[in-house]
């Protein structure tokens, strides 16, 4: 990583993005609401807003095996800040998007991002979207992150979305939206942990708009402690589609969860199904792990831990 980083930052983004140096291609790395590091490619370009307020990536039509990082870190107390990304992919790529966002906050004033990403998926285009949120820090005060993500997706795209908060993050409401064409295709995995008293809203609606076109979405979360989360999940069937949604979450100590899957079917050749679980670590999975040596400590985090994977 560069040298102008302090030691804090440079954690954070390998928390959020795993970066132990700067990664291969293109990149646009930001720390406390400065540009930190940026490259681009022949095939990919990045150019900061006309107002600032973020950045615009450019992927060529036919670009293969090429990756962007966009990672942001926040290690000032007191920042807030709303930042803009538009990704713009041409037709027939197949490429890798690493974003994410670490807040460490050691104050006593509230840090806050709130990141809108907006993809323009072309014609036959495949996408890996990997969006990771962390938190740290021992100040009172807050660490809150509000991702924005909306999607459209042309004739026969894919996208792949890796969600994943599971550590250090006080307050979020995560917003997805996508749109898809004839014969696209969505996958989501969304990973989720809260603690204390920590609250965390994540909604998605998905809008099948073409024949052929699919989606995938699933969240897998735990709330320990006193925390809240709200599982907000819609699939609209407006074609000749497939749609399957299910969440399946743990819950723990004085936790609270709603979950409130929905389905909206606007066509007869709509196929939609959607599942929920809430429930506890099973008393039998504790006793098994600990005939094996571990501790009813060590075997919950055992659990959990395979259970977010």
């Amino acid at each position: 990583m560069q040298n102008n980083m302090d030691e804090i930052q440079k954690r954070l983004f390998e928390e959020v993005a795993d970066l132990h140096e700067l990664p291969v291609g293109a990149y646009n790395l930001r720390a406390n609401s400065k540009l930190a590091g940026r490259n681009t490619t022949a095939n990919i370009d990045i150019k900061t807003k006309d107002d600032d307020s973020g950045i615009d990536i450019t992927i060529k039509p036919g670009t293969k095996k090429e990756s962007v990082h966009i990672p942001v870190v926040l290690s000032q107390s007191g920042l807030q800040e709303t930042v803009y990304n538009d990704f713009y992919v041409g037709e027939d790529c197949d490429v890798l998007i690493v974003a994410g966002c670490g807040i460490d906050n050691c104050g006593v004033q509230d840090s806050r991002h709130d990141g809108v990403h907006r993809f323009f998926v072309g014609k036959n285009s495949k996408v890996k979207y990997v969006e990771k949120h962390y938190g740290s820090g021992t100040g009172s005060g807050k660490r809150l992150l509000n991702p924005v993500t909306e999607v459209f997706m042309e004739e026969g795209s894919t996208m792949e979305m890796e969600m994943v908060q599971i550590k250090g993050v006080d307050s979020t409401d995560r917003k997805t939206l996508a749109k898809l064409d004839r014969g696209a295709r969505l996958i989501v995995h969304e990973r989720l942990m809260t603690h204390k008293d920590q609250q965390a809203i994540s909604s998605y609606r998905v809008e099948l708009n073409g024949d052929k076109s699919s989606a995938d979405v699933v969240s897998r979360s735990v709330a320990r402690d006193e925390s809240y989360q709200k599982l907000d999940m819609c699939i609209v069937g407006n074609a000749e589609c497939n749609g399957h949604t299910e969440c399946d979450s743990i819950i723990m100590d004085k936790g609270k969860i709603l979950a409130v899957p929905s389905l909206e079917a606007n066509n007869t050749e709509a196929a939609l199904v959607h599942e929920a679980a809430i429930g506890k670590i099973a008393g039998e999975q504790l006793i098994k792990l600990m005939t094996l040596g571990l501790t009813a400590q060590e075997a919950e985090e055992h659990i959990i831990n395979g259970f977010l994977k």
